[in-house]
């Protein structure tokens, strides 16, 4: 098998649309998780900010307007065959143009800044990237404009490894509960085991690109995703922090080796407003 070559420009203009696309367009098994959620709900409040939820979903997608004020910071997964060439420019410039001219077309917030003279940008770059060579002649892009009412709330914690199950689980619920009403749930909770400080937190953050419902392959992290879930909804911080039954509509968890010394764990909120699109080139 030969070399493909993707041109830079194609690139510019698939991030442009899957930002837009983001930022307007709740996916479907979002949508599906916040009907179940209004069937599960038990507070009358919570009940009517779930319907809420879903008109306000169905009146972004309708008029291609933002699904929230926070149109985030964008962070982008790619998974890049290493059988591709990249030609017409530098891959990380040109995902950076597409994210520049998304932001600019689709009218939305631009949200960058500098950390220390907290001086806007203006166009909602530099991206956050991530890139995974994997096999083939494909290029896997997907967005994530990561609002950070649930970034703000994201937590990373070292724990020693004789923490053990209980020491993780009272992380992650700590984590839920302290955050309250800031990460707008209900939304996903990521969470990465292992690795290194920053392999964790990437952990928990791809982790939420997985679709609600769908549990994890190994049988024993799937029964933790679910006994998870079911405790973090017993905390009843509820549907905007107002109290109720469903404080997160799923819980992912990803895990990955890690040192003899150490267990690293990352807890990544995600809102209701669980935005991300993805497309191959």
């Amino acid at each position: 098998m030969g070399i493909r070559e993707i041109q830079t420009e194609d690139i510019t203009s698939t991030i442009r649309r899957l930002c837009i696309e983001a930022n307007t367009i709740l996916g479907v098994d979002v949508v599906e998780a916040l009907k179940k959620g209004l069937e599960k709900e038990e507070s009358p409040v919570g009940k009517d900010i779930f319907r809420q939820l879903l008109e306000n979903a169905k009146i972004a997608k309708e008029e291609g307007i933002p699904l929230c004020q926070d149109t985030g910071m964008v962070v982008v997964f790619i998974e890049m065959g290493q059988d591709i060439h990249i030609v017409g420019g530098n891959l990380n410039e040109s995902i950076n143009e597409g994210v520049r001219q998304g932001y600019r077309d689709g009218y939305l917030r631009a949200s960058s800044l500098d950390p220390l003279v907290r001086k806007n940008f203006g166009d909602n770059t530099p991206a956050i990237i991530h890139v995974e060579i994997v096999p083939g002649d494909q290029l896997k892009l997907t967005v994530i404009p990561k609002g950070f009412g649930g970034e703000n709330m994201s937590r990373v914690a070292l724990l020693t490894p004789a923490s053990g199950m209980e020491g993780i689980k009272e992380f992650v619920l700590r984590t839920v509960d302290e955050a309250g009403a800031n990460p707008c749930p209900p939304g996903i909770v990521g969470v990465g085991i292992g690795g290194t400080l920053e392999k964790a937190a990437i952990l928990a953050k791809k982790s939420l690109l997985r679709p609600i419902g769908q549990r994890h392959s190994d049988p024993g992290i799937a029964r933790l995703e679910e006994e998870f879930l079911e405790e973090i909804n017993r905390l009843g911080v509820g549907p905007q922090g107002l109290g109720g039954t469903v404080t997160a509509l799923d819980v992912h968890i990803e895990t990955y080796p890690t040192h003899i010394a150490s267990l690293p764990v990352a807890v990544n909120l995600q809102c209701n407003c669980h935005r991300h699109k993805e497309a191959e080139l």
